[in-house]
Order: C-alpha cells, then structure tokens, then sequence
C-alpha cells in the first residue's frame, strides 16, 4: 500500500477523543470539524483550563483547575459552535478511581473540600477510612475535585 493511502486512510479514520471540551459545545456536531483552532477560548479562560490538545483543538484540563462556567470561550468564539448557555454546560461527571486513597485505608477528603456543590460525600464504616461517593444528579462536571485530589484518583469524564 503507498503512503498516500496510509495518509489518507489515517485522515478519514480520525479516532474519537476522550477530551473535554469547553463547556457548551453543540452535542450535535463533530467539534473537530467545526472549530478553527483559532485559539481566542484559550486566553479568556479565567482559570486557564483551556489548553491545546491534540490537534491543536481546544481540550479541559482539569488537573490545572476547575471550570467556572463563566462563558468567556463561549463569548470569546466566532464559529457557531456553542449552544445556549441557559441549558446543562455538558454531559460529564466526576468518577473516583481505585487509586483513591480513602481505598487504601487513608483519610482523605480533599475532593469533598473542593466541591461546591456537595455532590461528593463519605460514609463512615467502623475501623476504616471514609469512603467517597459521588451524587451524580448535583455534580455539575466542574472538576474542581481533580486537582486537589493527592492521588490523581479523580476523572471527569462523559457519562
């Protein structure tokens, strides 16, 4: 097979990316197709969580910070890629890992600290460390839990 159709069959089977993009991005479209990586989100970011990914698209970084969800990518974009800020930024949520300390027998509740929303809890058990639970229903995906988290155990992540 020639290199030109290995490129081309690369081009054509781009894979699916796990990245978070900003908040509000269009569900309906393939963001990779309609963003021009003109990078005007990035500067405006006001917790610089805004980096360039692969591509050079536009990705969340949560280990950085957490979204505020103050729109200033949303306002700063001149492509027709956001929807109405009015509805649900995105479809992520917070998930613990099993390399959560409170797993290994360590207290910790840095997440629990950092959550605003008090979507992350622990319960207690006789003898053990607390151990973290995520309501699902009032995490809103901001990430704020990522980075403080000592054992990176935290990922946000589509549901």
């Amino acid at each position: 097979m020639s290199s030109i159709n290995q490129s081309r069959r690369r081009l054509f089977s781009r894979k699916k990316t796990d990245a978070v993009r900003p908040p509000w991005v269009k569900q309906t479209i393939e963001f990779t197709d309609e963003c021009t990586r003109c990078d005007k989100c990035i500067p405006v970011c006001e917790t610089q969580i805004i980096v360039k990914g692969e591509g050079g698209f536009p990705e969340i970084d949560f280990k950085i910070d957490e979204c505020t969800f103050c729109q200033q990518c949303v306002n700063a974009c001149p492509e027709a890629i956001f929807e109405n800020t009015d509805i649900t930024p995105w479809q992520i949520k917070a998930t613990i890992q099993d390399s959560c300390m409170a797993y290994q027998g360590i207290w910790c509740q840095s997440c629990k600290d950092a959550c605003d929303q008090r979507a992350i809890s622990f319960s207690l058990a006789i003898g053990k460390a607390p151990l973290p639970k995520i309501d699902i229903e009032a995490c809103t995906g901001c990430g704020a839990c990522v980075a403080p988290c000592p054992s990176t155990a935290i990922l946000v992540r589509h549901v």
